[in-house]
């Protein structure tokens, strides 16, 4: 309606005065309601043709959307196994900090099992404990053993001596009986060095192999153990958190909460029309007009423009995918940031905002070389961006009178 208006003070007004005054047909009379198309049908033509190119020049140019948000991120309140809930320490609202307690789940299994580990380990202790004694006693049987075939080596050693030099002094059987002594005590020195050598082994390798086996399981006690404790992963505001003791929680079918992380509003993420994928450009600057903020215009600039359109994604199932599936065309995201520090600290997380980008040829209307023609289509350009920035505050005006009184909120 804007458009048509400006449209018409250049074209049907000057029409209407011409024919008025000029060559004095008068209202009524020579113009009336069924001869105005005849009588000015050159001016509502050049109207219809002046509006349509403004407003797609205004459109394309100055692009606008109703599709710009403060996006939020949520942190869903999960544990990391499925427990009942034993014990909660916050309520619905309620603000946290980071590492917070939340709420606790049954923790008598987890308990059971750090018990059971310091249990183990205990009796990989004492296990130590008895094999050094039994170290001892192998030490004490090496010596033994050895001092027995010592003696058995001597009287070997005696009687093979004695029959070396008087054959009938000595029955060669007593001999080889005194040799099968010395090989069996050997045996029996090999078998306590051998035993020795397991203690030893035991000791320095099996016990303590087995104790670092049980420390990792009392480890991972602990940590199960802890896991039964939730804590806010970070600061924020704990969302539909409606957990009471008894309840059960299962980390895949029943979160316990979301947690809202607070922070400030510091951008908009924005999508504009495919058809301004070309004029869209960072350093664009812009207005948002916020429903959270009634009749107040926000200055913005465009920081980052996203070079992929998520409508057009796709990822790896067993079925193909339909192109025409896709045929509902996205849009440009792009994100805007205040163009002063501190302006949206008091708009809420998720608001709606209605978002204007101007286009600005300034750099090149500051060259030279260029021609008068471009130079005016540049400065016409720029210029129908007042228009859109007008449009943009009458909304904003109207838009509390449409929420609230229009609308039956």
């Amino acid at each position: 309606m804007l458009e048509l208006f400006l449209c018409s003070i250049l074209t049907i007004l000057p029409d209407f005065l011409y024919r008025r005054f000029v060559q004095g047909k008068r209202l009524g009379r020579e113009i009336t309601l069924f001869s105005v198309w005849y009588e000015l049908r050159w001016g509502i033509t050049l109207c219809l043709i002046l509006t349509v190119s403004l407003i797609t020049t205004i459109f394309y140019f100055h692009p606008s959307t109703k599709a710009a948000t403060s996006i939020f991120r949520t942190v869903t309140i999960l544990p990391e196994t499925n427990g009942r809930v034993a014990e909660t320490f916050v309520e619905i609202n309620q603000k946290v900090a980071k590492d917070q307690p939340l709420f606790r789940l049954d923790s008598t299994a987890q308990e059971a099992a750090v018990e059971t580990a310091k249990r183990r380990i205990a009796e990989i202790d004492a296990t130590m404990v008895v094999a050094r004694s039994q170290l001892k006693e192998a030490d004490g049987r090496i010596a033994q053993a050895r001092g027995v075939l010592r003696q058995a080596q001597d009287e070997y050693d005696t009687r093979a001596e004695l029959f070396r030099r008087n054959p009938n002094a000595i029955p060669e059987r007593e001999v080889e009986q005194a040799l099968v002594r010395v090989d069996t005590q050997q045996g029996v020195v090999d078998a306590a060095m051998a035993s020795r050598e397991a203690i030893v082994s035991q000791i320095d390798f099996q016990l303590p192999a087995q104790k670092a086996s049980a420390e990792a399981a009392l480890h991972q006690a602990r940590v199960d153990l802890e896991k039964t404790l939730v804590v806010a992963g970070t600061d924020g505001i704990v969302q539909q958190f409606a957990l009471r003791p008894g309840d059960v929680v299962n980390p895949m079918l029943r979160p316990a909460g979301i947690l809202v992380p607070e922070r400030k509003v510091t951008g908009l993420i924005a999508g504009f029309g495919q058809i301004e994928a070309q004029v869209i450009r960072p350093g664009m600057v812009g207005e948002v007009a916020c429903i959270a903020k009634p009749w107040t215009i926000v200055p913005m600039v465009v920081t980052e423009v996203q070079h992929v359109i998520a409508s057009g994604q796709i990822r790896p199932t067993d079925q193909l995918v339909d192109v025409g599936q896709m045929a509902r065309p996205g849009t440009i995201t792009v994100i805007m940031q205040p163009l002063f520090a501190g302006q949206l600290d008091d708009l809420p997380q998720g608001s709606s905002c209605i978002a204007n980008a101007y286009t600005s040829n300034h750099d090149a209307l500051q060259d030279p070389d260029i021609g008068a023609f471009r130079a005016f289509v540049l400065h016409a350009i720029d210029a129908t961006g007042v228009v859109h920035a007008m449009i943009l505050r009458m909304q904003a005006l109207l838009l509390p009178i449409q929420t609230l009184v229009l609308g039956g909120h």
